[in-house]
């Protein structure tokens, strides 16, 4: 097959380990920056140009698309969809995953597990939507936010309050969520690739951090997931669209927490954690799905 990956930089570690396993399969890959794809919309006839050429012959994509160029990125993803090529993340199901409420919203509607989570326009709601998610402490997130970036922890109401009103006059969105305390500053990473959960990982803060991320310096090991925490992680992935996950869990007294779901999740630390050739488990699902027009997500229907 002929495989084209969207990455902007083709030394990151995943984007190397899915060329590599693509190449060891034999198959012919090709890193494209989907900021320098430019496409032409023609009834009946679309196309998606690079480098001053039509991209021709692609079989599949593979999507690492950053969280900064989001909205291009998905736009490039369709297209290639309207040319009927294999895409292994939807375009539907991507935008999806990137828009943090959208996701939580599609999720609560299925019942999955969640931290309690409030949203508001107005910085006159923030003291009843600090109540709504059961008072301090609470996390205040950037909807925007990415490795943690964005993310505080407020231990009064006072300081939630204040922090509330300073993202709001800046015009930023933000959710408000419950603190899982006995969590303990870690998170459970499960790597769901065709609908299985094929690698976990315990992601523990450093010290003095709420925040489990490795990009803040935190530590993964490998860990034994529970089967509730399987099925949930499952259903998460299902629920967006998404064939290749990485969902983040809470453990709480309620059981798995659903706190994230990632379209592009990275492969160094499950695969350093799990000793497990999770890219090749990708590529061996791109295998099986590979084929014209084979498109699941028919429209957008939430």
């Amino acid at each position: 097959m002929k495989i084209a990956v969207l990455s902007r930089n083709k030394h990151l570690y995943s984007t190397r380990r899915l060329i590599e396993a693509a190449e060891a399969r034999g198959h012919e890959v090709r890193v494209v920056d989907v900021l320098k794809c430019y496409m032409n919309i023609v009834s009946k006839k679309p196309e998606v140009h690079y480098e001053g050429k039509k991209l021709e012959h692609v079989d599949a994509v593979i999507p690492r698309v950053g969280a900064s160029v989001t909205a291009y990125g998905t736009s490039v993803l369709r297209q290639f969809e309207m040319m009927g090529t294999y895409t292994l993340i939807e375009s539907v199901a991507l935008s999806r995953s990137r828009d943090k409420l959208r996701a939580l919203q599609l999720l609560s509607r299925k019942g999955i597990g969640l931290p309690v989570t409030g949203f508001a326009n107005k910085p006159g709601d923030s003291k009843d939507i600090i109540k709504l998610v059961g008072g301090a402490p609470v996390v205040i997130k950037l909807l925007e936010g990415t490795q943690g970036i964005g993310v505080v922890l407020a231990e009064t109401n006072k300081a939630a309050e204040s922090v509330i009103e300073a993202f709001m006059g800046l015009q930023a969105n933000i959710l408000v969520q419950e603190f899982i305390k006995e969590a303990g500053g870690a998170d459970i990473r499960c790597l769901v690739v065709g609908g299985k959960v094929v690698a976990a990982m315990k992601r523990q803060g450093a010290e003095g951090e709420f925040r489990s991320n490795l990009h803040r310096g935190g530590s993964a090991s490998l860990v034994k997931i529970t089967p509730e925490e399987r099925a949930t992680a499952v259903s998460a992935a299902k629920v967006l669209g998404l064939s290749v996950a990485g969902v983040d869990l809470l453990r709480s007294e309620r059981g798995p927490l659903v706190m994230e779901v990632n379209s592009s999740p990275g492969l160094e630390g499950i695969e350093a954690a799990s000793g497990k050739d999770v890219a090749s488990i990708i590529i061996d699902e791109l295998e099986k799905n590979a084929r014209p027009n084979n498109t699941k997500t028919r429209g957008d229907k939430g």
